[in-house]
């Protein structure tokens, strides 16, 4: 599947449930700026965290009292109506394509098609990473290597120190080739065919790559692939991929 064939599954996907609830008219509200960090994830002991160090931005989108959240690296605001958020051009505009997904990910919530939809904050990544941990542990009992797509500290800590071994990409140049929590961190452009083919019994993959399209280089593939976080929400049930997140217990 291409990045312009993912994103117009999505707009289909997403206009059958604007249909089926008779909203495709109505009004949504998107803001967008830089979170400081108690905004983003409150006051954690941890400050390695991507929104923390400036790597990531989130946008939020409201709708009927719903808020969707999404990272993003083209922050922009919209205010409008759900039919205007779907003529977007999303596959070539980053700008659009961040306030789409927060917009899906906020109207999915309202509906109840989907949740976990705002970010977990203060001891909220560490629950979700044991959460994460204890998950693994149950449904996927003889794994052993798993690799994780984007840099989630909390998450790559706990893996790092379990029975697990572990390989890191991530397209951050700032953390390409650093040694976090005793695992270094590998270039996500140049090492996944590597990883995917000859490493990984499981792959953990952050939805953020949803924003930038390189999800596309995580589906169909032949060894299974679980997706975490908020910013694929809405997405998840749209694309039929496997989503794992915890962070509605911690809203």
């Amino acid at each position: 599947m291409t990045k312009e064939e993912l994103y117009e599954k999505l707009k289909n996907g997403f206009l059958q449930v604007l249909k089926q609830h008779q909203i495709e008219n109505d009004t949504v509200t998107v803001s967008c700026r830089a979170l400081t960090p108690q905004e983003a994830i409150g006051e954690t002991a941890r400050k390695d965290f991507p929104i923390i160090t400036g790597k990531d931005v989130m946008i939020e989108a409201t709708y009927r009292g719903s808020r969707g959240q999404a990272f993003t690296d083209s922050p922009t605001a919209f205010s409008g109506t759900l039919s205007e958020i779907l003529q977007m051009e999303i596959a070539h505009n980053s700008h659009n394509c961040g306030i789409f997904i927060a917009t899906l990910n906020a109207v999915m919530n309202s509906v109840g098609l989907c949740s976990g939809t705002v970010h977990c904050k203060t001891d909220g990544p560490e629950q979700c990473a044991l959460d994460m941990l204890a998950f693994l542990r149950e449904n996927y009992p003889h794994i052993r290597r798993i690799a994780l797509i984007g840099y989630q500290p909390s998450l790559l800590e706990m893996l790092s120190r379990s029975e697990y071994e572990v390989r890191v990409l991530d397209l951050n140049p700032g953390n390409i080739g650093q040694e976090r929590y005793g695992v270094v961190v590998e270039d996500g452009a140049c090492k996944k065919e590597e990883v995917i083919r000859s490493f990984a019994d499981l792959i953990l993959c952050t939805g953020s790559t949803l924003c930038n399209g390189t999800i596309v280089d995580y589906l169909d593939l032949p060894v299974e692939v679980l997706f975490f976080g908020i910013t694929i929400a809405g997405s998840a049930d749209l694309l039929g991929v496997k989503r794992v997140c915890f962070a509605d217990k911690y809203e």
